[in-house]
């Protein structure tokens, strides 16, 4: 067995299909295939359904991504160790919820400084960023802060004020009632908060659409489609201009910590740690200041 062989069952894993995972990894089809093959004969089992839609795993193919994922994250690791030298290089990959709005500057700041990483950026939600860290996929990701996982560690980025925003013409809690929510997909820490406040006001929210960006979601606001829940600070400008109108919520719902997850087994490459170092150095960005706010009750 290869650790070449391992990529490649990792990759055909997570793409589920022999042509989306050679286009990945720049073979050819009949070379993954063999190699699968190969794999299958060593391990003495069938790690794969072969199916019309594609290819998924059986249960035996489960249990070996496991372990392939901890080799191939311990190989890489190792690589690291050895090849680590004072000065930041090669690739981080990174991922972030999409309203980090000081990622710009943070972004830019250490890419000037440090010209030799290949930074790449991944967006989502945070459940599913902390998974791809845990897993690997990922070497950090700013979050929106959930219960502490005991393989992570986190360190404080910034703290805001979640605000319910809807079209200008929307200023009370009753107007808002029979809206659309408009969110992310689940796994989102701004829906769950939004979810929380709703469950405890005793209010069944009459539709829920969910959007893959910030600026779709924020468009259909400002057109009267429905209502979201975002940081105060990603539509400030929005309610400057007049809008939208922002509906403040309790502390116990809108006070949100952003932070920086990565995991705690993993050795600390220089890349990395001049990147927290970098975050870290960026002023402005703790919490959006309040002013002239009424919170909403029933």
């Amino acid at each position: 067995m290869e650790i070449k062989d391992l990529e490649i069952f990792q990759m055909v894993a997570q793409k589920g299909t022999v042509t989306d995972a050679a286009k990945e990894l720049s073979y050819v089809q009949s070379n993954i295939t063999s190699r699968i093959k190969k794999l299958e004969t060593e391990m003495n089992t069938a790690l794969f359904n072969r199916h019309s839609r594609g290819m998924t795993l059986t249960p035996e193919g489960k249990k070996l991504l496991v372990y392939c994922e901890k080799i191939l994250a311990l190989t890489n690791e190792m690589k690291k160790v050895v090849q680590s030298k004072t000065e930041p290089a090669g690739k981080l990959e990174i991922g972030t919820v999409e309203t980090v709005m000081k990622l710009p500057v943070i972004l830019a700041s250490y890419n000037k400084k440090y010209q030799n990483v290949d930074l790449s950026l991944y967006t989502g939600v945070t459940h599913q960023l902390q998974d791809d860290v845990l897993h690997h996929r990922l070497d950090g990701a700013f979050v929106t802060e959930i219960d502490p996982h005991p393989e992570l560690v986190s360190h404080d980025v910034f703290q805001e004020e979640l605000v319910l925003i809807s079209d200008s013409a929307k200023t009370s809690l009753d107007q808002l009632k029979e809206e659309p929510i408009l969110c992310f997909s689940e796994g989102c820490g701004y829906r769950a908060r939004l979810a929380k406040w709703y469950q405890d006001q005793n209010i069944t929210p009459q539709k829920l659409m969910e959007f893959g960006t910030l600026e779709t979601i924020l468009g259909s606001v400002t057109m009267g489609l429905g209502i979201t829940f975002v940081p105060k600070s990603a539509v400030a400008h929005l309610e400057e201009r007049g809008i939208i109108h922002c509906h403040y919520l309790p502390k116990e719902y809108s006070k949100v910590n952003t932070v920086f997850i990565r995991r705690k087994d993993a050795y600390l490459t220089s890349t990395l740690e001049k990147f927290i170092e970098t975050f870290e150095r960026v002023e402005g960005v703790m919490a959006y200041p309040l002013a002239n706010k009424k919170v909403l009750s029933t």
